[in-house]
């Protein structure tokens, strides 16, 4: 009996990476897998469903079953159609991992609505549809996971606004969904991973990262049983570590009776209330330190 017997799973973004190695890993594991992948190029261009054919062929060679689905996750009919392959195929659905996503990489003050919106679309809209068709049937039947893939990106990015934007709302909108869900038996955790892909190969971290098979077991086991009392988690995932992110919270005020004018503000909120500074600023820093005195940054 493998972790995941008896589960139905639906994985978006499987054709390719990150999402292939956990709907692999799943079906290793005895889950029955929907294999969603549009097939497009980086930026969201030229769809084909060849590489989702291509990944359901390989969990049937591993024994296993599994279903290809090449609907858009950008509209709401695409989330409701992997999901509907699950429960025709399969008879139920108990758990969804959202890793569809794509890059439009440009600085803020250059970046076009273009570049914004399909971004979104993808990666939070293509979240929503298919944890919202999900969680309508997993209310029902009193169980089921849900899980948002983001990225270490939505504390912040230089040259992805649109990204590190989407990946901010997956991990509120999970936390929502967490918390909406809790009396039905339903969980929602989010994954940041940090492994090699199209879209990371892109980006120049600073750090080494792990391969997309390193990712797969924590989604495998957030899927499981053992799992079921955790929820409204973000897990970073690199390599042979696991992390996991604190949950916001107010952690300083400063108060007094009626309305605070500016000058108050100004005399007052360095020493008492303060900020918390940015990681990536302190990173910014090092980088531009090193630039001026002729290094190599390494970030």
């Amino acid at each position: 009996m493998g972790y995941l017997e008896g589960k139905v799973i639906a994985v978006t973004g499987a054709g390719r990476g990150i999402g292939r190695a956990i709907a692999l890993d799943a079906a290793r594991e005895g889950a029955r897998v929907v294999v969603n992948d549009y097939g497009v190029s980086m930026d969201g261009q030229e769809p084909t469903s060849e590489v989702a054919d291509s990944v359901v062929s390989e969990i049937e060679a591993l024994g296993a079953e599994a279903v290809a689905n090449a609907s858009s996750v950008a509209e709401m009919a695409g989330g409701a159609s992997i999901v509907q392959s699950a429960v025709d195929r399969f008879g139920r659905i108990d758990g969804v991992v959202c890793v569809a996503g794509i890059l439009r990489e440009r600085m803020l003050f250059n970046m076009t609505e273009e570049e914004w919106d399909p971004v979104i679309a993808t990666h939070l809209k293509g979240t929503f549809t298919v944890f919202r068709a999900a969680s309508a049937l997993m209310r029902k039947q009193k169980s089921g996971t849900l899980i948002g893939v983001t990225s270490g990106a939505f504390t912040a990015s230089v040259g992805q606004a649109n990204y590190s934007a989407a990946k901010g709302g997956i991990v509120s909108l999970t936390r929502s969904a967490a918390a909406g869900l809790y009396k039905y038996g339903v969980t929602a955790n989010c994954i940041a991973p940090a492994a090699k892909s199209r879209m990371s190969g892109q980006v120049p971290f600073g750090f080494e990262m792990g391969e997309p098979e390193d990712v797969a077991p924590m989604a495998t086991f957030l899927l499981g049983e053992k799992a079921r009392h955790i929820t409204g988690q973000t897990y970073s995932v690199n390599g042979g570590r696991i992390a996991v992110w604190n949950q916001p919270t107010e952690i300083r005020d400063m108060v007094k009776e009626g309305r605070w004018t500016v000058d108050e503000i100004s005399d007052k909120i360095d020493d008492a209330i303060g900020q918390e500074r940015m990681p990536i600023l302190e990173r910014l820093e090092l980088m531009a330190k090193a630039a001026a005195e002729g290094g190599k940054p390494n970030s």
